[in-house]
């Protein structure tokens, strides 16, 4: 790092409040090491997770740039050692190197790009491959966009259950909506600015319920927009959304879920065979799977 760096990254730890970390002494035990990263703001960074970068034996990051970055923000330095990359699309031929690590007794700190690694993350294959071999996997809990939007949603959180993103596209994507919307607990979803409008639309063949929508989480310009799905629908109906999003979803009343039978049976069939849509449709709203393929039968029937 050259004098330009290092006073660069002074004037950004000054701008932050963030005095350069101290770490406390002894070694990072063996194992791998899966550590939680700020979703935005860096003083949300945990005095474990910055003793883990200062005294691991190895790093390994999904972008190896954030973690330098995160690092010199709060004066941890690299001191030579190893800064491995580790992501969706080089994991199967770095996987054996850092079990080599492993098997050497060495402590690997795993970070992902931001939040808790594993959730919408590449760690989990080598949180996998860790725990199949024998060796300790250990976590440093810290930041998640998935617990900080349950915080500020305002919907119940005695139950929620996380989807991560929906299908992209086609068939797949309308039997996912039909089976996860009948599940009875808060959904929280992540979704693409881009497709965010869509899904608002989409969710709206399944019943009217609370929605909150999280935008940018812990950032600049962090928002949360609450209320019906409808409100919420016509709230960002001419917004051109950017940044991360995580979408909260109530639940429906099951009366809503039984009246709205039909279309969730012709969502479904849209582009699946019968008997797909009405495995999704009877598991998402707990009706008796005969009852369910009388109706589509029904509506089949009527639409020829």
């Amino acid at each position: 790092m050259n004098e330009t760096q290092e006073s660069g990254d002074e004037d950004a730890r000054h701008s932050a409040g963030i005095e350069a970390h101290s770490a406390r002494p002894g070694r990072v035990p063996p194992g791998l090491h899966l550590v939680s990263t700020p979703i935005g703001a860096a003083r949300d960074i945990t005095l474990r997770a910055l003793d883990l970068f200062a005294g691991a034996d190895v790093l390994a990051a999904e972008d190896t740039r954030s973690l330098r970055r995160l690092m010199e923000i709060h004066g941890v330095p690299l001191k030579g050692r190893p800064l491995i990359a580790y992501h969706d699309h080089n994991g199967a031929q770095v996987r054996p190197r850092i079990m080599g690590l492993l098997a050497e007794g060495k402590s690997v700190a795993y970070a992902s790009e931001a939040g808790t690694p594993l959730v919408a993350d590449p760690g989990f294959q080598l949180a996998r491959a860790a725990i199949a071999e024998g060796f300790p996997v250990l976590a440093a809990p810290g930041a998640s966009a998935v617990l900080t939007a349950l915080a500020v949603g305002g919907l119940p959180t005695d139950r929620f259950c996380f989807l991560g993103f929906p299908p992209a596209q086609g068939g797949a994507r309308k039997s996912w909506l039909a089976e996860v919307t009948g599940i009875p607990a808060t959904l929280v979803m992540y979704e693409s600015p881009k497709r965010i409008h869509r899904l608002l639309d989409e969710l709206g063949e399944y019943g009217e319920r609370e929605v909150a929508l999280c935008r940018e989480l812990t950032k600049r310009f962090e928002e949360v927009i609450r209320g019906s799905l409808a409100e919420v629908t016509a709230a960002i109906a001419d917004r051109d959304l950017k940044g991360e999003i995580v979408l909260l979803l109530g639940q429906a009343a099951a009366r809503d879920a039984a009246l709205d039978l039909d279309g969730m049976l012709r969502a479904a069939m849209a582009d699946v065979s019968l008997r797909e849509a009405v495995d999704a449709v009877a598991g998402a709203t707990g009706l008796p799977r005969r009852q369910v393929y009388q109706r589509a039968l029904a509506l089949g029937k009527g639409d020829e």
